[in-house]
């Protein structure tokens, strides 16, 4: 339609009589729109004072992933290092797992990944949807549980001591830039090789070379052989020298990452429940398919609730920034109330909202803990993030720890890594089942997540 200034005038005119949004402009083009429209009261409910959960696992120190999109690696190791720490009885916060190790790793694999599909799709146009999705970002950070598992289950772990965080792993910014520009020059070749029917193989190996001293550069060379020494919470001294990466973690990991599958809550007619999802061009890394069991959300916490019940934090991807005060770590229903203040109504469901892109999964942290009702029902919940403790000199939640309600958990959360063991029966016999192939540009897809 074609706005003219009459119809504005009116908009004006009704705009005048909405005394309501008048006295909300005078605070909003002071404040800001969330501060002005935050409620104080459900920020008290949840605040620090009331943080306590009838089960409540995780008190490690919060790590902090910076300027980066590693959360989906900085949940997992979180993970990996509380089974550690309990292993090996370490003093609570005292020991982290090397993020830029593995981050060092994955990047590596993207590459190959990513020239892999240049020559696979060299046939097609530029113009083409999945040609033009490949060159758009050649290097992100973004992942999901299955990939930081085939990572780690190739690669194995080192303690942060082994391989410290640089400036290029904590700010990829600068990273991906050099990386994206350099895989997109190396695709005109790969792709003109491929058309003339030429095996790239070598040439690949080559390119792959450059990706590998660029990454060197910037994150330092992972160590082949480390030595790992500490002290218990009893004041033992334990070492173990000259010890590799998988040595490390077929000995101090006492999980099996194989045992533990993605349970995803998407709802959707077009997405039937009980039903295994996979994604096209989503193998970044190809040791391990990325794979997704589709439950109703009652299924889904009624899993979070066991695994916890048996001790264990869980890894869990959400749309972290959705009604989230991130200073007070807080995340609630009624925590902005922007529709009084505008004067306006938001009712879109989980549904709507996912097929319209309002909301995404693109966050992994950490379910530490859970607090029930008297009927035994959540009421909320404790989340370990990877944001540190200090955002700009001020404190984040309650020491890096966030906190959300069950209305939040419900509509918010979309992924989480369980115990395979843990499903019921009927979820089980689903595992086995040929998956649905979701398309390269669903918004599941890891590579797009953060």
């Amino acid at each position: 339609m074609r706005l003219s200034k009459e119809q504005i005038k009116k908009m004006s005119e009704s705009y005048g009589k909405a005394k309501t949004q008048q006295v909300a402009e005078r605070a909003v083009k002071k404040n800001g729109i969330l501060q002005s429209a935050e409620d104080v009261d459900v920020l008290k409910e949840l605040s620090p004072a009331n943080f306590a959960f009838t089960i409540d696992l995780d008190k490690e120190a919060v790590a902090n992933q910076k300027m980066s999109g590693r959360c989906w690696m900085f949940a997992c190791l979180n993970t990996l290092r509380f089974h550690i720490e309990k292993e090996l009885d370490l003093p609570k916060g005292t020991f982290e797992l090397s993020q830029a190790y593995l981050a060092f790793y994955n990047k590596l694999e993207r590459a190959a990944w990513f020239m892999d599909h240049i020559v696979k799709t060299a046939d097609k146009d530029l113009d083409d949807r999945e040609v033009n999705w490949l060159i758009s970002a050649p290097m992100q950070d973004g992942g999901d549980w299955d990939m930081i598992c085939a990572l780690v289950k190739k690669y194995g772990v080192v303690p942060h001591q082994a391989m410290s965080e640089t400036h290029c792993t904590n700010n990829t910014a600068e990273l991906n830039t050099v990386l994206s520009n350099l895989l997109r020059q190396d695709a005109i070749k790969l792709r003109s090789m491929a058309r003339e029917g030429k095996d790239t193989t070598d040439t690949q190996l080559e390119m792959l070379n450059d990706v590998y001293r660029v990454l060197a550069v910037c994150f330092g060379e992972p160590p082949e052989k480390f030595s790992f020494q500490y002290e218990d919470a009893k004041g033992n001294y334990h070492a173990d020298f000259d010890i590799t990466p998988l040595e490390f973690y077929k000995k101090y990991v006492n999980i099996d990452l194989d045992d533990y599958i993605g349970v995803i809550n998407v709802p959707g007619a077009n997405r039937p429940y009980m039903r295994m999802y996979t994604i096209q061009d989503s193998d970044q890394i190809p040791e391990r398919e990325n794979l997704y069991l589709n439950v109703p959300m009652p299924d889904l916490k009624d899993l979070v609730i066991k695994m916890l019940k048996a001790g264990e934090p869980i890894w869990f991807g959400s749309d972290v920034l959705q009604h989230c005060d991130r200073m007070a770590g807080v995340m609630a229903k009624d925590l902005f109330d922007t529709d009084e203040m505008f004067g306006i109504t938001m009712d879109m469901d989980k549904e709507q909202r996912y097929d319209m892109k309002d909301s995404l999964p693109t966050h992994a942290m950490v379910i530490a803990g859970v607090d029930l009702g008297a009927d035994g029902k959540p009421t909320k919940w404790k989340i370990e993030n990877s944001w540190g403790t200090e955002n700009g000199g001020k404190k984040t939640g309650n020491n890096g720890y966030f906190v959300c309600d069950d209305w939040w958990f419900d509509n918010f959360v979309y992924e989480v890594a369980i115990r395979k063991d843990l499903l019921t029966s009927e979820q089980q016999a689903v595992l086995g089942t040929e998956p649905i192939v979701w398309p390269f540009w669903n918004s599941f897809n890891p590579v797009l997540s953060a």
